[in-house]
Protein backbone atom coordinates (compact mmCIF):
# COMPACT_ATOMS: atom_id res chain seq x y z
CA UNK A 1 0.00 0.00 0.00
CA UNK A 2 1.18 3.57 -1.01
CA UNK A 3 1.38 6.43 1.89
CA UNK A 4 -1.39 8.13 0.64
CA UNK A 5 -3.36 5.07 0.59
CA UNK A 6 -2.17 4.53 4.24
CA UNK A 7 -2.85 8.03 5.31
CA UNK A 8 -6.63 8.34 4.08
CA UNK A 9 -7.34 4.97 5.85
CA UNK A 10 -5.61 5.63 8.74
CA UNK A 11 -7.92 9.49 8.75
CA UNK A 12 -11.41 7.90 8.00
CA UNK A 13 -10.32 4.88 10.44
CA UNK A 14 -10.13 7.46 13.41
CA UNK A 15 -12.86 8.87 11.87
CA UNK A 16 -11.16 12.09 11.66
CA UNK A 17 -12.09 14.79 8.55
CA UNK A 18 -8.58 15.94 6.77
CA UNK A 19 -9.23 19.24 8.40
CA UNK A 20 -9.77 17.70 11.76
CA UNK A 21 -6.86 15.91 10.88
CA UNK A 22 -4.35 19.21 9.24
CA UNK A 23 -5.06 20.67 12.50
CA UNK A 24 -3.85 17.97 14.60
CA UNK A 25 -0.84 18.48 12.72
CA UNK A 26 -0.29 21.54 12.22
CA UNK A 27 -0.51 21.99 8.23
CA UNK A 28 -3.67 23.09 6.19
CA UNK A 29 -6.51 20.79 4.78
CA UNK A 30 -4.92 21.23 1.33
CA UNK A 31 -2.00 19.74 2.30
CA UNK A 32 -3.47 16.51 4.27
CA UNK A 33 -5.70 16.12 0.50
CA UNK A 34 -2.66 16.09 -1.59
CA UNK A 35 -1.15 13.97 0.15
CA UNK A 36 -4.24 11.74 -0.15
CA UNK A 37 -3.87 12.03 -4.15
CA UNK A 38 -0.32 11.10 -3.70
CA UNK A 39 0.92 14.73 -5.16
CA UNK A 40 2.95 15.75 -2.22
CA UNK A 41 4.23 13.62 0.87
CA UNK A 42 4.94 15.10 4.51
CA UNK A 43 7.87 16.17 5.43
CA UNK A 44 9.64 14.48 8.47
CA UNK A 45 8.38 16.06 11.29
CA UNK A 46 5.02 15.75 10.24
CA UNK A 47 5.70 12.07 9.84
CA UNK A 48 6.67 12.11 13.21
CA UNK A 49 3.02 13.93 14.18
CA UNK A 50 1.26 11.36 12.05
CA UNK A 51 2.82 8.66 14.15
CA UNK A 52 1.85 10.23 17.52
CA UNK A 53 -1.90 10.57 16.31
CA UNK A 54 -2.22 7.34 14.71
CA UNK A 55 -0.30 5.55 16.77
CA UNK A 56 1.48 3.81 14.26
CA UNK A 57 5.02 3.80 13.48
CA UNK A 58 6.60 5.89 10.54
CA UNK A 59 7.59 2.72 8.95
CA UNK A 60 4.05 1.94 8.92
CA UNK A 61 3.15 5.36 7.42
CA UNK A 62 5.32 4.78 4.49
CA UNK A 63 3.80 1.22 3.59
CA UNK A 64 6.51 -0.71 5.68
CA UNK A 65 9.42 -0.23 2.85
CA UNK A 66 11.84 -1.92 5.33
CA UNK A 67 12.43 -4.68 6.99
CA UNK A 68 12.84 -3.92 10.64
CA UNK A 69 15.16 -6.42 13.21
CA UNK A 70 15.70 -5.92 16.37
CA UNK A 71 19.33 -3.98 16.73
CA UNK A 72 19.75 -5.90 20.48
CA UNK A 73 18.38 -9.25 19.90
CA UNK A 74 17.83 -9.85 15.95
CA UNK A 75 13.58 -10.64 16.34
CA UNK A 76 11.91 -9.32 12.82
CA UNK A 77 9.34 -6.39 13.92
CA UNK A 78 6.75 -7.55 11.29
CA UNK A 79 4.36 -5.40 13.12
CA UNK A 80 3.96 -2.00 15.05
CA UNK A 81 3.18 -4.11 18.57
CA UNK A 82 6.31 -5.58 18.62
CA UNK A 83 8.63 -2.16 18.46
CA UNK A 84 10.15 -0.66 21.60
CA UNK A 85 8.86 3.20 22.71
CA UNK A 86 10.75 5.61 23.79
CA UNK A 87 9.79 7.52 27.26
CA UNK A 88 7.83 10.07 26.03
CA UNK A 89 5.85 7.18 24.24
CA UNK A 90 6.73 7.97 20.66
CA UNK A 91 8.07 4.87 18.48
CA UNK A 92 12.12 3.60 18.58
CA UNK A 93 12.21 1.71 14.94
CA UNK A 94 15.56 0.12 15.76
CA UNK A 95 14.43 -2.22 19.18
CA UNK A 96 11.88 -4.52 19.65
CA UNK A 97 9.62 -4.02 23.02
CA UNK A 98 11.60 -6.33 25.07
CA UNK A 99 14.69 -5.06 24.82
CA UNK A 100 14.01 -1.49 24.73
CA UNK A 101 11.49 0.48 27.23
CA UNK A 102 10.81 3.53 27.78
CA UNK A 103 14.32 4.60 26.85
CA UNK A 104 16.39 1.83 28.79
CA UNK A 105 17.30 -1.37 28.31
CA UNK A 106 16.52 -4.73 29.34
CA UNK A 107 19.93 -6.46 29.04
CA UNK A 108 23.12 -4.41 30.05
CA UNK A 109 25.48 -6.92 28.41
CA UNK A 110 25.74 -9.06 25.72
CA UNK A 111 26.51 -11.79 28.11
CA UNK A 112 22.83 -11.30 29.99
CA UNK A 113 20.71 -11.51 26.29
CA UNK A 114 23.24 -14.30 25.54
CA UNK A 115 22.44 -16.36 28.84
CA UNK A 116 18.83 -15.56 27.85
CA UNK A 117 19.05 -16.32 24.35
CA UNK A 118 20.70 -19.94 25.12
CA UNK A 119 18.19 -20.93 27.58
CA UNK A 120 14.67 -20.07 25.89
CA UNK A 121 15.96 -20.07 22.01
CA UNK A 122 14.83 -24.08 20.55
CA UNK A 123 17.60 -25.61 18.76
CA UNK A 124 16.59 -28.04 16.16
CA UNK A 125 20.17 -29.05 15.63
CA UNK A 126 20.79 -29.93 19.48
CA UNK A 127 24.22 -28.27 19.55
CA UNK A 128 26.18 -28.34 22.78
CA UNK A 129 25.35 -24.73 25.20
CA UNK A 130 28.86 -23.36 23.74
CA UNK A 131 28.07 -24.08 20.23
CA UNK A 132 25.03 -22.35 20.52
CA UNK A 133 26.21 -19.47 22.52
CA UNK A 134 29.17 -18.65 19.93
CA UNK A 135 26.24 -18.94 16.81
CA UNK A 136 24.23 -16.22 19.09
CA UNK A 137 27.25 -14.38 19.82
CA UNK A 138 28.65 -14.16 16.25
CA UNK A 139 24.87 -12.98 14.92
CA UNK A 140 24.31 -10.30 17.81
CA UNK A 141 27.89 -8.88 16.80
CA UNK A 142 26.24 -7.84 13.54
CA UNK A 143 24.03 -5.52 15.33
CA UNK A 144 24.35 -1.91 16.29
CA UNK A 145 23.10 -2.22 19.64
CA UNK A 146 26.66 -4.72 20.31
CA UNK A 147 28.83 -3.29 17.44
Amino acid sequence: METRDILKALREKTGLTQAELAERVYVTRQAVSRWETGETQPNTDTLKALSRVFDVSINTLLGSPRQLICQCCGMPLQEDGLLSREADGSYNEDYCKWCYAEGEFAYQTKAELLDYLVAHMPDPDNAEEETRRGRFDLYLSQLKHWK
